[in-house]
């Protein structure tokens, strides 16, 4: 789609009933003859658009898709989301963020996509990425912290994730797994992933990637246990437009105050509140180490606090976390 044909969708919009061509015409500086060209390109991106004698065109449907006429009228956030570009497919958001984060993209930049052939989660592992019913999407920041820092994010997009959820549904019971995913009924339906440029006393930028399960009616055979959706946790169909600017409407104040703060005390009551691990009995599967112990909580740095079974406190930066089979 063509920036005229998405100025006049915008319009449209607003204007949330008929339209005169007239009007149109005089908006946009153009013949009766190029308005329609671009309202033909609406329809062949398919966007119902009434055309009526003596009436003129009114948007009868949008399509449903994450792309930035569909978002912004649920957006508040001031920064984030502003600039939002879309992709029927891609490889991977993430991949794409990054390399428009070197070119020197805005903080707040987003990338969307409707699918991805290689999405990726933590560890290397696949993120399953059908069309047409999940967000998958990445946000480019440009934090002015020391690298040390950045790991924190995780947590604090998980939070926001959740304030999202369940601000568009409230009878969700979602559960923040640390360090990076979101469960629904101990099936996951979201999961975060961090990467950055950095040096150690400055960060570049940091790209955090996100797919969230909203929409999908069947899950791949080997996920069936472990993964889940909105639809199939609700049996209802959700926007994604709404959602993907729900997200980042709760993510910006959240990031605006890590900003001036120091680490996460602020948020960790929210996060020990609807943490999936608090209390629970673990094993924190490291790569030179396996540790097993009570979660007593989240520390003010992000690591996980851990009382082991000799009686001794860890904190756990990095980690798979699994809880044991007595606890389930």
């Amino acid at each position: 789609m063509n920036d005229i044909a998405a100025q006049i969708l915008n319009r449209l919009l607003k204007a949330g009933d008929f339209l005169s061509g007239e009007d149109l015409c005089y908006e946009f500086g153009m013949t009766r003859s190029a308005v329609w060209k671009h309202i033909r390109l609406l329809r062949a991106e398919g966007y119902h658009v009434d055309a009526v004698t003596g009436r003129g065109y009114r948007l009868s449907c949008l399509t449903g898709r994450p792309v930035k006429a569909e978002v912004t009228p649920f957006l508040t956030a001031q920064r984030f989301g502003r600039n939002i570009l879309y992709h029927d497919v891609t490889a991977s958001t993430n991949l794409l963020a990054k390399s428009l984060a070197n070119d020197g993209s805005p903080e707040g930049s987003v990338v969307v996509a409707d699918s991805q052939t290689s999405g990726r989660g933590r560890m290397g592992r696949i993120w399953v990425s059908p069309s047409g019913v999940n967000l998958y999407f990445s946000l480019i920041l440009r934090p002015g912290v020391p690298s040390i820092r950045v790991p924190q994010l995780t947590l604090l997009v998980a939070a926001a994730i959740h304030q999202a959820l369940v601000s568009v549904a409230s009878d969700l019971a979602p559960l923040i797994k640390w360090p990076n995913d979101i469960l629904l009924n101990g099936k996951k339906v979201c999961g975060v992933l961090c990467e950055m440029q950095s040096e150690p006393d400055l960060t570049h930028f940091v790209v955090v990637g996100i797919g969230l399960n909203i929409n999908q009616t069947l899950m791949p055979s080997e996920l069936q246990d472990v993964a889940t959706s909105l639809f199939l946790e609700t049996g209802c169909l959700f926007a994604r437009p709404e959602l993907l600017a729900s997200v980042l409407n709760h993510f910006e104040p959240l990031y605006d105050a890590w900003i001036l703060q120091e680490d996460l005390g602020f948020i960790l009551p929210y996060l020990e509140k609807y943490s999936l691990l608090q209390s629970k009995q673990v094993t924190i599967d490291q790569l030179k180490r396996t540790l097993s112990g009570t979660v007593k909580g989240i520390a003010r740095g992000g690591e996980l606090v851990i009382e082991g079974s000799d009686g001794q406190t860890h904190l756990i930066s990095s980690g798979e976390a699994h809880l044991r089979k007595e606890t389930l």
